[in-house]
């Protein structure tokens, strides 16, 4: 279908949305995903009615506002925030639906943020999800990140994730 009014729509050059040369950067951080305590960063907000009968807890969902810090200890400094939810979408492994952005409050990339959509096999010893977007610093991004869990508490649910991101932005 042709554009009723051409005039419209027009070209941009790119310079004037601050595109210059593409660069890759490698980001390093901790994610702590805190589900115990008085003041946890993660809380289920939806269960299905079967999920408590289900080994993977199909159909839970958690809103999550976790520090993402320089270090594995949670004393470690923070450089910003996973907030997004994830869900449990398998109803035969642990494989979470995670949806969340990466919003970095210090150093560089201080106001800009990733996000990143994808499957998280959370048993697999590295899981890859990629990075769909991004704004600040971020804007055009494309990339993946790589998460590794360190440390994983089954009575808390506390659970400390490094992650390496790979990200191609202007």
């Amino acid at each position: 279908m042709p554009l009723q009014n051409p005039q419209s729509s027009q070209k941009t050059p790119p310079l004037t949305l601050g595109i210059k040369q593409e660069k890759l950067s490698h980001l390093h951080f901790y994610f702590h995903d805190i589900a115990s305590g008085p003041n946890p960063t993660s809380i289920w907000v939806a269960r299905a009615p079967t999920s408590s009968k289900s080994p993977t807890l199909f159909g839970s969902v958690s809103m999550i506002d976790d520090a993402l810090t320089i270090g594995p200890k949670r004393s470690s400094k923070v450089v910003g925030r996973a907030q997004g939810f994830y869900a449990s979408a398998s109803q035969s492994e642990n494989a979470l639906m995670v949806t969340m952005n990466l919003a970095f409050t210090e150093g560089k990339f201080n106001g800009s943020s990733l996000t990143v959509v994808g499957r998280n096999p959370v048993v697999e010893a590295v899981r890859e999800m990629p990075i769909i977007g991004g704004s600040g610093l971020f804007r055009f991004s494309r990339g993946y990140v790589q998460a590794k869990t360190l440390r994983f508490n089954a009575s808390t649910g506390d659970a400390v994730v490094e992650y390496n991101v790979f990200v191609f932005h202007y």
